[in-house]
């Protein structure tokens, strides 16, 4: 398989737009565990506790799915400079390497969609029980 200069750079628009969707989410939660932790000063509970937890272990997957991203794209960066100085082996080495980590990002990323989803139902399960009392 040949690859060239314009076969790494197709990855850039997609890890560009990937790694502001995390920041976007790590962002919101960001958010939401201040709120939450405001909210846990004035009238400490359990249920606050529980959401701060899975909150912050969703902030260490978003953190490891933008250094996966960010890797992925200092190694697309390395694979053209290798392009450019015609060493087509260590290119196609490094673009190798390069989709793994953005596949792995993507892991990490659908682990956190997974928990967030979970969070949720456990918030909606309350509301119910909330309003069938």
């Amino acid at each position: 398989m040949d690859i060239t200069l314009t076969t790494p750079a197709l990855l850039f628009p997609a890890i560009s737009l990937l790694l502001v969707a995390y920041t976007n989410r790590f962002n919101a939660l960001s958010a939401r565990i201040r709120s939450l932790h405001s909210s846990y000063r004035e009238s400490p509970s359990e249920l606050l506790v529980a959401q701060l937890n899975n909150l912050q272990g969703r902030i260490y997957l978003i953190r490891n799915m933008q250094g996966l991203g960010v890797a992925s794209l200092f190694l697309c960066v390395l694979c053209m400079f290798a392009l450019f100085a015609d060493y087509p082996s260590l290119g196609k080495i490094l673009f190798g390497i390069s989709m793994l980590l953005m596949l792995a990002s993507l892991g990490y990323s659908l682990r956190e969609i997974v928990i967030s989803l979970n969070a949720l139902k456990l918030e909606l399960s309350q509301l119910q029980l909330n309003k069938d009392d």
